[in-house]
């Protein structure tokens, strides 16, 4: 397989997907207005997408494992294009929200294949840096999203923004599809758990949609029991299956799940504080929307960077004292930002946050990639994509609620959630000692001297 490509390919969807998150908030007023919307419908465009997505993720990665990872990033790459240019054409919100739930069916495909490629491509002990590099492309993408998206609204309007990922979508999408995909590992013999996969379908979805639904109601409640009770279901399901939906060499391990719990966290506490400073920002401050995003610029500036550093810091250091570190830098951002009024210390506060984000999302990734094999490596990515969707949905659903006693209270409790994932990042592994020199009829074997390295490179 074509690595530089694969990574290409890789870090071009992250990004589709990124800046189409991104341009989308900046559209939504426009939107609104000229499709005569009401503000329950335009949520919608957001809410149809995060279910879709959050899902399908684990079973799509699945499909890849069985029909190969960039097959399945191809068509997901082709339909997110076609459902782009779709919204763009769109006559009505209605057809809006409907094009949004299949460009979030064709996200699912593409998400998980964009790691499931690079942990067929590259050895494990050489996928530190692709994952930095995909990381840092997101990152940029964070940062131009909001400034693209708004001069693309204030002079072509709103269809424009997404037209802006129908070519490089298409493009690599169809480049991806007619590739040469000799050595990519697929178990043939794998089947499909379709039991497995509605019961996760219909507990992720229940709970993304009570977690995002505004205001809280009996609704919101029946949609937790139902999540709970599938989830239930899911659980020994999964336990009683042959071919279950998670294989146990990828759930099994306690690497694995504190670093999904850390990714939660993380990306909880995130964009929960990023949900409650904008208002602090725009309602207590006064500032416009603009000058608000110049406060926060200092966010995906250190984000990118931080990324490739993490590569280093994990040969070094190994994963659990680099996220651990990375997490009480995040947490110590979330509490810079409880008080924090002058450009000073917001700037602080924000490029706390990237560094820390960007330094957590490699190291827990790169845990989650690397203990799956080539067969189960769209399953991990699964994973890891779920953790990111929900992680965002939880946080911004806990600074709404906390917001009616106080932003610095919402922004505490952030902060700590953001030091739980330093304590789960106690359960990933370390460094260990071992001998470079493993052949025991090797002559030279007492000539060459033990070498530290690290468990995760």
């Amino acid at each position: 397989m074509n690595r530089p490509l694969t990574l290409a390919a890789s870090v071009i969807g992250a990004m589709v997907v990124a800046l189409d998150g991104t341009v989308l908030t900046v559209a939504q007023p426009s939107l609104q207005k000229e499709l005569h919307a009401s503000f329950a419908e335009v949520q919608w465009t957001s809410t149809a997408y995060l279910i879709a997505v959050a899902s399908l993720l684990v079973f799509a990665g699945r499909l890849g494992d069985r029909y190969g990872q960039r097959r399945m990033f191809a068509w997901g790459m082709l339909g997110f294009g076609a459902a782009s240019a779709g919204i763009g054409l769109a006559p009505g919100v209605g057809w809006v929200i409907a094009l949004r739930v299949a460009q979030g069916v064709c996200g699912a495909l593409l998400q998980p294949a964009t790691l499931g490629m690079l942990r067929t491509a590259y050895p494990p002990e050489r996928l530190a840096m692709p994952l930095a590099v995909r990381t840092a492309a997101i990152g940029l993408a964070a940062a131009a999203g909001p400034v693209v998206g708004g001069a693309l609204v204030t002079d072509l309007g709103w269809r424009a923004v997404f037209f802006l990922n129908v070519l490089p979508a298409c493009g690599f999408g169809a480049i991806a599809l007619t590739a040469d995909d000799h050595g990519e590992a697929r178990p043939a013999g794998a089947r499909l758990d379709i039991p497995g996969a509605l019961l996760l379908a219909v507990t992720l979805g229940c709970l993304v949609h009570a977690l995002v639904a505004r205001p809280v109601s009996a609704q919101t409640a029946a949609g937790l029991t139902l999540a709970a009770l599938t989830g239930a279901a899911f659980v020994r399901h999964e336990r009683m299956a042959t071919h279950p939906l998670l294989p146990p060499e990828v759930i099994g391990s306690r690497a694995v799940g504190a670093a999904l719990g850390v990714l939660v966290a993380a990306s909880a506490a995130l964009f929960g504080t990023l949900f409650a400073v904008t208002y602090v920002l725009q309602d207590g401050l006064g500032l416009d929307p603009f000058h608000s995003a110049l406060r926060g610029l200092p966010l995906p500036v250190l984000m990118v960077p931080s990324a490739p550093g993490c590569a280093v810091l994990l040969r070094r250091l190994g994963a659990r004292l680099t996220t651990g570190a990375a997490m009480a830098v995040l947490s110590a951002g979330v509490l810079v930002l409880t008080g924090a009024s002058g450009t000073l210390a917001l700037g602080a506060g924000f490029a706390l946050l990237g560094a820390g984000f960007g330094t957590v999302m490699v190291a827990a990734t790169h845990v989650v990639v690397r203990r799956a094999d080539a067969g189960t490596a769209g399953v991990a990515g699964g994973l890891q994509q779920t953790a990111m969707n929900v992680g965002p949905t939880l946080g911004v659903a806990a600074a709404t609620s906390l917001m009616g006693v106080g932003t610095s209270s919402a922004l505490t409790v952030l902060a700590v959630v953001a030091a739980l994932g330093v304590v789960a990042s106690l359960a990933l592994p370390g460094r260990r000692v071992v001998s470079v020199t493993a052949c025991p009829d090797a002559r030279e074997r007492a000539e060459v001297p033990a070498k530290m390295i690290s468990d995760d490179v």
